[in-house]
């Protein structure tokens, strides 16, 4: 593929999504919903994740948990280039079920970089078969292929997640932050102000923001406008437009929409809508 671009192959299983990049280009913080697997291919790269700062090179694995506040920036001009699957964390949860590894909600991938050169070889063929690479592409070869990569990550580069103390939530948030987030949660199109989550916190609008960089790692208007964006993908796989997609997820209008999408992932919403219909 050319220099510069970023990709989203159409997949052959649902709830995968792939990307193949290659880019000079630097991201801007963000999280998915998704577990991210990929390796990097050539280059490298540097980012801040959380679960500390990331240097991977080519020949390493690169991995995210769902929710997982990060960057991403090339070492040089030279860019980068890597492979990348997203898996909904349902694929992962019932894997590590069957597994008897952890109760769903407790699988987390350990390390943000990992060396494994067997693991890359698992890796560059799930991705082949679910992107419908010849040979590879039958559907039962795609579930095969799959679950061996998921299997592999999950008994070697998994961790269980202890129960949460009784005043936190699952992620680590405290009660105050957690209603604060709750707010836009349950409805990321609607306007809020600071003085508004402040409020559904019980805190002054100074430690609200304190609070939720810590709990999130975002500012509360970055956190706003992920999950915008995560509802605007949801709205987009559903059929609709994509000047639909951005009203119904609360954005300004479809530039607006346009804009966040391209300083999280590299794609336009345009260019996701292919990859996923």
């Amino acid at each position: 593929m050319n220099r510069g671009h970023v990709v989203m192959p159409r997949c052959l299983v649902a709830g995968v999504q792939a990307t193949a990049a290659d880019t000079a280009r630097s991201f801007a913080r963000h999280s998915h919903d998704t577990f991210g697997v990929g390796v990097v291919l050539r280059g490298a790269q540097r980012s801040a994740s959380g679960r500390g700062p990331v240097q991977a090179r080519a020949g390493d694995v690169i991995t995210v948990n769902p929710g997982e506040v990060h960057d991403g920036s090339p070492f040089d001009e030279r860019g980068r280039a890597w492979h990348m699957l997203y898996l909904e964390p349902e694929l992962v949860h019932d894997v590590a079920g069957e597994l008897g590894a952890a109760r769903p909600a407790s699988v987390e991938l350990e390390r943000p970089v990992l060396h494994d050169d067997a693991f890359v070889e698992c890796f560059e063929h799930a991705f082949a078969a679910v992107t419908g690479a010849p040979a590879a592409s039958e559907p039962l070869a795609c579930d095969e292929a799959l679950f061996a990569l998921i299997v592999a990550f999950v008994r070697r580069h998994t961790t269980v997640r202890l129960p949460a103390p009784t005043n936190t939530s699952a992620d680590g948030a405290s009660a105050s932050i957690r209603r604060a987030k709750a707010r836009i949660d349950d409805d990321p199109c609607a306007a809020v102000s600071l003085a508004d989550l402040a409020a559904e916190a019980g805190l002054s609008r100074f430690q609200l923001l304190r609070g939720f960089v810590r709990d999130t790692g975002l500012p509360p208007h970055a956190y706003l406008i992920q999950r915008r964006i995560s509802l605007a993908r949801r709205l987009i796989e559903r059929g609709l437009s994509l000047a639909d997609a951005a009203a119904g997820a609360g954005f300004a209008d479809q530039s607006h929409m346009t804009r966040a999408f391209v300083r999280a992932f590299g794609v336009t919403p345009a260019q996701y809508a292919c990859a996923v219909r």
